[in-house]
């Protein structure tokens, strides 16, 4: 049975204390959104952190802990995500600023499909064992997001180009989450840094944070980075294709999240003592800066292809 509609104002009334609590960086950078723009923004992103949380056993993303059946976790985000996607409503708010946002933006169905994905693979216990599992991993969970906050910004559900910049976003994020987030990682039982990157650098399984792997551990943290560099590079050339609002916070989120893989760098073995972060004086620097960028975006971002070497999502 349908549950009743909630009104509208309250459900963004709760999506946007969702954000505040579970997203500093994104917080602040949907405040750069014109006012629908960063309503659907906090609607979508209440979606995903429900989504996460409910899969990882966490509170608005963080105490990560072993879910003890995650398969019934799993079933309840693809039952309820169905039904809100049918156009029902759930008497979950999460699930609710989903129908919402979907019905709003006509928004692809395949998606949110694909999101989940990313979390049934955490479900099943996965690791990666190339750099391509590693890639399509990160697509699942990451950039079938920035594909959908690019269809919330106004993009085209069928402007492919402009979507393959936007999921390059969303890689270069969860590139840098995973860098940064290596301890935390291990200390649930789950790595996805690639197996055969640590073959490579000759660290047994399981063993990757024992001190004397450190520091070929920092090796592959670095790698990551430089990853994530190349996929935030080509997401701003996606840019001018943006109204200057959601332009001025993507280049923002850009520069915020950019700094958290650079810090897990500059680190190198000292990276997970402490969790990388940006400060709020740091984040109003990119902020500002990214204001500028967005003035002349066009110029600074001329139309050239995608690089032929970076990962491309499925089609």
């Amino acid at each position: 049975m349908t549950a009743t509609p909630p009104r509208r104002e309250a459900v963004v009334a709760a999506a946007r204390d969702s954000i505040r609590i579970g997203s500093k960086s994104f917080a602040a950078a949907s405040t750069l959104f014109d006012a629908r723009t960063r309503e659907r923004a906090w609607l979508l992103y209440a979606w995903c952190r429900a989504c996460d949380d409910i899969a990882d056993g966490q509170d608005m993303g963080h105490d990560a802990q072993i879910v003890a059946d995650p398969a019934a976790a799993l079933a309840r985000i693809r039952g309820q995500t169905d039904r809100a996607l049918a156009g029902e409503w759930t008497g979950e708010m999460p699930f609710d600023a989903l129908h919402i946002v979907a019905e709003e933006t006509r928004m692809p169905h395949r998606f949110a499909h694909d999101l989940i994905e990313g979390f049934a693979l955490d479900a099943r216990g996965w690791m990666p064992r190339t750099e391509q599992d590693l890639m399509q991993y990160c697509y699942h969970v990451a950039g079938a997001v920035g594909c959908m906050m690019a269809v919330v910004m106004g993009v085209d559900p069928e402007d492919d180009a402009t979507l393959d910049r936007a999921c390059d976003l969303g890689l270069a994020f969860q590139l840098a989450n995973i860098a940064r987030d290596i301890e935390a990682d291990d200390r649930i039982g789950r790595c996805y840094v690639p197996m055969d990157w640590l073959v490579e650098m000759d660290i047994p399984p399981g063993q990757h944070m024992k001190p004397p792997f450190r520091p070929r551990l920092t090796v592959l943290a670095r790698r990551l980075a430089a990853r994530a560099a190349l996929h935030e590079a080509s997401a701003r050339q996606g840019t001018p294709a943006l109204g200057f609002r959601s332009a001025w916070a993507v280049l923002s989120a850009a520069h915020i999240y950019g700094a958290i893989a650079r810090t897990v760098a500059r680190r190198g073995d000292h990276a997970w003592d402490h969790r990388a972060g940006t400060g709020k004086l740091e984040k109003l620097g990119w902020i500002v800066r990214a204001l500028g960028e967005s003035t002349v975006r066009r110029r600074l971002h001329a139309p050239e292809p995608r690089p032929d070497q970076l990962w491309t999502r499925p089609r």
